[in-house]
């Protein structure tokens, strides 16, 4: 005998009247479509950005020695500051109350004339492109859940990331490629791992595809050399015959649908994933401006490289990180700031530079969304003499094309860089006005779970209108 699961009771009790309400309500929510979950959707209205490219300096990049200036330092140095507090120190003792000047001299660039550190030499001629947001603020100052936050919204697991939520409310203009893909730092995953790009209570086909560092960007990618595509295709063929005679069978099982998607996904992109992913088919021009031909900026160009490859094709969401693991291999700068900064600094900035280039040259800026920040900066304190402490009060990000205004600074810090204290943007506005530039209203875009409408930004959030052009 087999026992009788709750759907199995709705099928056979009242002549089946039970799992037709079922099958009426699940439809209703589209769980039980067999069309494709990622299939384009009209967004709330016209946008600005198709796409978004968010480069996550994973681990917390100083502000004050990168993007906001602040002679108050230089003028304090080995003294006590005013505005700190014991209890936002997260490494304890190890920070004491002594201001630290920064490393870095800083000049002003474009016409808007913007602060830029000398780390950022190639960076620094996109001045008028690059909107700096110098009053970000978020919740935690513990890698973990600020990222969470930076990712999700929300500072605890579960919540999917802001990449499925796009994909969610737009689809994907790829029929062969992931909607939303990862792209990680060589060195390893940052902390909480897969959960930063976690579908969360969505379905599995909103959440975020990672690509190898080495080797095939996706495991198995390639069939085997003794299976020919003819071959494949009648295996998948037969595959999908026998899960949609089941599925007519089962009307409730909803997985069934994701996973033919998935499979047909799978095979397209055996067809074609390995041809976006190669660069050799760049011209030599196009390697050497993001820098492939030299060790330091290799691996994070050629992220940015794919990055852009996978906008062109269509591809919705793609988050390029550095920084792997944790200390010194991310932008988390306990122990000596400028011997973290001067690396990861060099890593980055020409990459960068030549991805919002080749976005400019070919005319997809105006329509990709490029986002750069990490989870949180760093404290004007000193830890350990010459390193930074986590700092989540104020700190800075920028974004460039997809209808930002460029060549302006938004918020400010106060003299010290510790607290954000003129037009302060939070996670959730940062996260409003993302969405708003794709054509997404972020208090309508929601999803029901567990009898609640969720949404990205939860229950606050409001669009930066002074950032946008």
């Amino acid at each position: 005998m087999h026992p009788l699961t709750r759907r199995h009771i709705l099928q056979r009790s009242g002549a089946g009247f039970g799992s037709l309400a079922l099958q009426s309500l699940l439809g209703a929510d589209g769980v039980l479509s067999s069309t494709n979950p990622l299939a384009p959707r009209a967004p709330h209205f016209a946008p600005k950005a198709k796409s978004v490219i968010f480069l996550f300096m994973y681990g917390g990049p100083s502000h004050v020695d990168l993007l906001d200036p602040k002679p108050e330092l230089a003028k304090w140095h080995g003294k006590a500051i005013p505005v700190w507090k014991p209890e936002d120190a997260f490494m304890g003792k190890k920070t004491k109350n002594v201001a630290m000047q920064s490393y870095y001299r800083f000049a002003k660039h474009g016409q808007a004339g913007i602060d830029m550190a000398e780390t950022f030499p190639n960076l620094a001629r996109h001045a008028d492109d690059l909107c700096v947001i110098r009053s970000m603020h978020t919740e935690s100052n513990n890698h973990g859940p600020a990222i969470f936050q930076m990712n999700t919204g929300f500072i605890q697991p579960g919540r999917p990331s802001m990449g499925s939520w796009v994909t969610y409310g737009l689809g994907s203009e790829s029929e062969n490629l992931p909607a939303f893909v990862v792209l990680l730092d060589h060195q390893g995953a940052p902390v909480n791992g897969a959960l930063n790009w976690s579908n969360g209570f969505m379905p599995a086909a909103f959440q975020g595809v990672p690509f190898r560092s080495s080797g095939e960007p996706i495991a198995y990618l390639t069939p085997p050399q003794s299976v020919s595509a003819t071959q494949q295709r009648a295996r998948l063929d037969l595959l999908k015959q026998w899960n949609t005679e089941y599925a007519a069978a089962n009307p409730a099982e909803t997985a069934l649908a994701a996973r033919i998607n998935a499979y047909e996904l799978a095979f397209r992109m055996q067809m074609s994933a390995s041809e976006c992913t190669d660069l050799s088919r760049e011209p030599e021009s196009v390697r050497q401006m993001y820098g492939l031909d030299n060790k330091v900026t290799a691996h994070f160009g050629k992220n940015c490289l794919l990055a852009r490859r996978l906008v062109e094709r269509g591809v919705r969401f793609v988050q390029v990180y550095s920084g792997g693991n944790e200390g010194p291999k991310a932008w988390d700068a306990h122990d000596d700031l400028k011997k973290n900064h001067d690396l990861h600094c060099a890593e980055t900035d020409g990459p960068i530079a030549a991805l919002l280039d080749d976005l400019k040259i070919s005319g997809m800026l105006d329509s990709t969304l490029v986002v750069w920040g990490g989870e949180f900066g760093r404290s004007p304190v000193a830890e350990n003499g010459k390193g930074r402490d986590h700092h989540p009060k104020g700190f800075t990000m920028w974004m460039a094309g997809g209808g930002i205004k460029g060549g302006q600074i938004y918020g400010a810090t106060d003299e010290f860089g510790y607290n954000a204290v003129e037009n302060k943007v939070s996670v959730p506005d940062l996260h409003a006005t993302m969405l708003h530039q794709l054509g997404l209203d972020h208090e309508a875009l929601t999803y029901r779970f567990t009898g609640r409408d969720y949404r990205l930004t939860d229950v606050s959030g409001e669009v930066v209108r002074a950032v946008l052009a």
